[in-house]
């Protein structure tokens, strides 16, 4: 399981010491080589709106590059801003989680594998191809990619 730092309830119960970590989606394959997390939006508000999306979309990958470059300032951020009660955790969390990650891997990699897990139970009946084909579009994530370089 996934230590989820910004929930209350979960937290005082890893500060406890309740529990065994099972598996990890941050250290654990095949789930730690994918995208935990990837930016939706609503396509008619994209194709309105292309500069706020830019926009939006650069301002979560520079968060995810502060979250890399100064973990402990981001930790304090979050306990001062009242998103959780612990620095400890918090600062556990940014240290695990892969932020880094989102100019290496492949996002469309990460669709087709969940897409492949919730099509083996039934969730979805669409295949990877048809989902990644009708309901994705690279080129913000590719542009910034470029400008964003390190």
């Amino acid at each position: 399981m996934t230590r989820f730092w910004g929930s209350r309830p979960s937290l005082r119960i890893c500060a406890r010491d309740i529990g065994k970590v099972i598996v990890s989606s941050a250290v654990d394959p095949p789930w730690s080589q994918y995208f935990c997390c990837l930016v939706g939006a609503n396509p008619d508000f994209v194709r309105n709106h292309p500069v706020a999306t830019k926009c939006a979309l650069r301002a979560v990958l520079k968060a995810a590059d502060l979250c890399v470059s100064d973990p402990a300032r981001v930790a304090r951020r979050l306990v001062d801003g009242g998103f959780t009660p612990r620095y400890e955790s918090a600062s556990q969390a940014l240290r695990e989680i892969p932020y880094d990650k989102w100019r290496e891997w492949d996002p469309e990699d990460t669709i087709r594998f969940y897409a492949l897990r919730l099509r083996d139970v039934g969730f979805i009946k669409s295949t990877p191809q048809k989902i990644i084909a009708e309901n994705t579009d690279w080129q913000f994530l590719n542009e910034l990619k470029r400008e964003l370089k390190a």
